[in-house]
């Protein structure tokens, strides 16, 4: 054989056949490192994101919420307004009144009518006189003597109607118990 020419061996250079454990798990852990890194990454990223998003959304409601809030305003100020055109001519045709009767058949046409819309809307009043006192629906003024037996501890009078907007109230009802 010719002269073979040796190339000579780097130490940092290893033969993969040739490598021990230990040089395999430091690559291995190295790769994993990389790869834990680029992970951490992402999900930081992820998350960024979704706090961002998270964010907007609160604005975004919050902004919804103020506009119903300003929507069911203006609906029912505009369902109100031919109520309060009644009542201006009401008080425009009954200045120079001298009847009584006159006067009182127009505010009761304009109750009337209010009552109506405010019904549509979902106002209901609430029935007390005679029923039995409620705490949650009814607030307590004074009491009083009984007129009769069976109307002691019910509400014998009503100072101030409470009212329901649906399902819940609205207003609590004042109310004279009877002793």
């Amino acid at each position: 054989m010719a002269d073979e020419q040796t190339l000579p061996q780097d130490d940092n250079m290893t033969d993969p056949a040739t490598a021990t454990a230990g040089e395999m798990t430091d690559e291995a852990t190295s790769d994993t490192t990389v790869a834990a890194g680029d992970e951490l990454a992402e999900l930081k990223d992820k998350y960024l994101r979704l706090a961002a998003e998270f964010e907007n959304y609160k604005r975004r409601t919050s902004k919804e919420r103020i506009d119903l809030f300003k929507s069911a305003n203006r609906e029912l100020m505009a369902v109100l307004l031919p109520v309060l055109d009644d009542f201006d001519r009401a008080r425009h045709h009954t200045q120079n009144a001298e009847d009584a009767g006159t006067v009182r058949e127009a505010v009761d046409i304009i109750h009337n009518k209010l009552s109506k819309t405010l019904e549509q809307k979902g106002l209901s009043s609430m029935t007390t006189v005679g029923t039995a006192f409620d705490p949650e629906l009814h607030e307590a003024i004074t009491q009083i003597p009984a007129p009769s037996e069976d109307m002691k501890g019910k509400i014998v009078d009503e100072v101030e109607k409470g009212y329901y907007l649906g399902d819940k109230v609205l207003r609590h009802a004042k109310v004279v118990l009877g002793q």
